[in-house]
């Protein structure tokens, strides 16, 4: 087992809805030839103005068709999830989530993995516990509770698939290619930029080839000019999770301390977590525009912590941990 402030040898890649009436009977009496006479000719005034009446309604003028149209009130503004344009999506990926109230900030969430990757496998009750899928599940509740915070939310996946849309080349036997997995990271990027995104949180889960090995800890990226904006990110967020979780604290690190910073091999040779580094030609071209943190809440690889990691109760738990991280963060305390 690791001790306090190391990261293992074989550390995993990170990433980043007809009413019946009984009839009444009356009584009728006969009336006078004058009576009836007059009664014919009231009736026929009636009949005429009547006619004017409608013919006016059916066609009105246009200063009162103009009056009408100023006095119907304005649309209320849409509250559906919608898609921000970024190129080379796939389905259900980048998708924007207005607030449930007056926005003061957004919040982009990226659930890790996806698809064709499933990240860190582990176990828990002899079933087989995918990171991809605790992702996911944590970054939506972490988003309705956001968003009934006040918050805006964009989302990078809002389903089990890639974020950047795959082409039968990106994959080989089932296998993810390293190109195809580079330009995934990228999109969500691009996507965390094209939201005007206040914040970026990654949600990960951790693994080892040690099933004892289990804990909490928090990346950043140290090579910006927020930086401490992200170490202060990073901070809060592993501070709340700690606290909710009970977990052994790993610790608040720099991205390019990990061992193998990337979901492919080429984060070897930027040095940084691609959604969190700076520009670097032919790795980041357009860096992430705020500041970001990777948090790995639990390794998948401890049978105790998977459980947790696949247990709704447990999905919530994390989130609203990740919640009071944020909220301290962007409250500024």
């Amino acid at each position: 087992m690791d001790g306090p402030g190391t990261i293992p040898v074989n550390y995993p890649t990170p990433i980043a809805n007809a009413r019946h009436v009984p009839p009444r009977t009356r009584r009728r009496r006969g009336s006078s030839p004058l009576y009836r006479t007059a009664l014919a000719l009231a009736l026929v005034s009636v009949c005429v103005i009547a006619l004017v009446r409608l013919t006016s309604v059916a066609r009105p003028s246009v200063g009162a068709a103009a009056a009408n149209a100023i006095a119907l009130p304005n649309p209320a503004p849409s509250t559906a999830a919608s898609n921000i344009a970024v190129a080379g999506l796939e389905s259900g990926a980048c998708i924007s989530y207005p607030a449930r109230g007056k926005s003061t900030a957004t919040v982009f969430i990226d659930p890790g993995h996806g698809g064709l990757d499933p990240g860190v496998v582990g176990t828990a009750g002899g079933h087989p516990v995918a990171e991809k899928d605790a992702t996911l599940a944590v970054a939506k509740a972490l988003s309705t509770l956001l968003r009934n915070d006040g918050y805006r939310v964009v989302m990078a996946r809002t389903q089990d698939s890639m974020v950047t849309k795959l082409s039968s080349s990106d994959s080989v036997y089932g296998s993810l290619t390293a190109d195809a997995a580079h330009r995934d990271l990228t999109t969500r990027v691009a996507c965390a930029n094209a939201s005007n995104a206040s914040v970026l949180v990654s949600i990960h889960f951790d693994g080892f080839n040690d099933p004892t090995v289990g804990g909490t800890e928090t990346f950043y990226d140290a090579a910006r000019t927020f930086a401490a904006d992200n170490k202060r990110l990073a901070t809060d967020l592993q501070s709340a999770l700690v606290a909710s979780l009970g977990t052994y604290d790993r610790g608040v690190w720099t991205d390019d301390q990990l061992a193998n910073p990337a979901l492919t091999s080429s984060g070897n040779a930027y040095g940084h977590l691609i959604e969190l580094g700076p520009a670097s030609a032919g790795w980041v071209d357009s860096p992430s525009a705020m500041p970001g943190a990777l948090v790995e809440p639990l390794f998948i690889t401890d049978p105790t912590e998977a459980a947790i990691a696949v247990d709704p109760a447990g999905q919530q738990k994390i989130a609203r941990a990740l919640e009071a991280g944020l909220i301290k963060y962007l409250g500024g305390s």
